[in-house]
């Protein structure tokens, strides 16, 4: 092992969370290292996300990160929702005057490296963050071949993470009676917007990605397993779920498919001494609402002006009420998730689905319609709010 390495911040994990960290912090002249467990490639082609919200889009274009993301991505302000085989389109983006961006996660984490790689914050790749010691004035973390010590440590390495374990345990845990089936897809055409499909069979969805690509969801028993499902199953439930009008791509072939357990989860605190945690490391979200992404840059989006402030004015109470604003987002977030997830799903074993489909129906529909729900739920669904969040004046 080669000597200690003193960085001003150390973080764990080189997602998108702790990549836009990492650079707004290098950018305003605060030493950085990142540690990643994966290899380079594995965390360039690691496809998960597609939307990118307005308030995201912008805050990295404050920083200078939203470059590719502008110029690549497609705006997009509406989805479909099929209710028993009636479409209704909700116009999120009259009713909130923001729209999303289509972006695969895969490429705003291509984007966020090769800016890291510009400012010399290149992440050290293969090194994982295997031991955390909070005990003394300054934190330290050590993997195979190097041991770091620094000001403050930032786990972004989701919630089975070195530094996650080494938070008071507890929070907000939950299993959904549920699992999602998920599938990377060719496809005749690109995915125009999103559809939603609520079914007696189950939930289905299709979500725009890069060309003629798309995230499929299918809705299936809570730990089903996906050789259960062979490609033939999968085209036949979507076919019967997001229905076969003339507005919804053909699917060519199922490229790749898993089974992703519906879970949701909000850590006790985001913060312990000098140490922190940002994305799934602080909460886990299910994909409904597009929302994990975002929450987590958010995260990282707060946890940077505090930085940066602490260490321009040298006051630590800049960084005071950091877990109490990210513990009080994630929590409206995780509710937006779920108020949408009871939309699109029947309760297990439903003794009058028709009844559901119904009660569904007219939902979607005052969604669809002006007035306050449909307002409300448009804010909340694109994003409302600017980023930072709630900082200190």
């Amino acid at each position: 092992m080669s000597g200690v390495l003193r960085p001003q911040v150390a973080i764990a994990g080189a997602g998108p969370a702790g990549l836009v960290l990492a650079n707004v912090l290098r950018r305003a002249g605060i030493d950085t290292c990142v540690f990643e467990q994966r290899s380079r490639r594995a965390v360039e082609n690691h496809a998960r996300a597609g939307l990118v919200e307005h308030r995201v889009a912008e805050y990295l274009a404050k920083h200078g990160l939203a470059g590719p993301l502008r110029r690549g991505g497609t705006r997009h302000g509406w989805c479909d929702v099929v209710v028993g085989g009636e479409r209704v389109r909700v116009d999120y983006g009259a009713r909130s005057g923001h729209q999303h961006w289509i972006y695969p996660q895969q490429f705003l984490v291509r984007d966020l490296l090769a800016a890291l790689d510009e400012v010399g914050g290149t992440p050290r790749f293969d090194s994982p963050v295997l031991g955390v010691d909070l005990a003394g004035p300054r934190p330290r973390l050590h993997g195979p071949g190097f041991e770091v010590e620094s000001d403050y440590v930032i786990g972004c390495d989701g919630a089975r993470g070195a530094l996650a374990a080494a938070f008071p345990s507890g929070g907000v845990q939950r299993r959904y009676p549920y699992d999602w089936l998920t599938m990377l897809a060719d496809l005749t055409d690109p995915v125009e917007g999103i559809r939603y499909a609520v079914h007696e069979r189950g939930f289905a969805g299709m979500m725009p990605r890069s060309g003629p690509i798309g995230r499929l969801y299918l809705e299936v028993p809570a730990d089903e397993d996906v050789l259960a499902w062979p490609s033939e199953r999968m085209l036949d439930q979507l076919a019967l779920r997001l229905g076969t009008d003339s507005a919804r791509p053909g699917i060519v072939r199922i490229r790749e498919a898993g089974v992703l357990r519906m879970r949701s989860g909000i850590a006790e605190t985001s913060r312990h001494g000098r140490a922190f945690l940002a994305g799934d490391a602080a909460h886990l979200l299910t994909p409904s609402g597009a929302k994990g992404m975002n929450l987590a840059i958010a995260d990282a989006a707060d946890l940077a002006e505090s930085l940066v402030r602490c260490y321009r004015t040298g006051d630590a109470t800049t960084l005071d009420g950091y877990a109490e604003r990210r513990r009080a987002h994630a929590e409206r977030t995780l509710a937006f998730s779920e108020e949408l997830l009871h939309l699109l799903h029947l309760p297990p074993g439903a003794e009058d689905p028709d009844a559901e489909l119904l009660a569904r129906l007219a939902r979607v529909n005052q969604l669809a319609a002006p007035g306050p729900a449909a307002e409300r739920f448009a804010a909340d669904y694109v994003g409302s709010g600017e980023l930072p969040l709630g900082l200190p004046s």
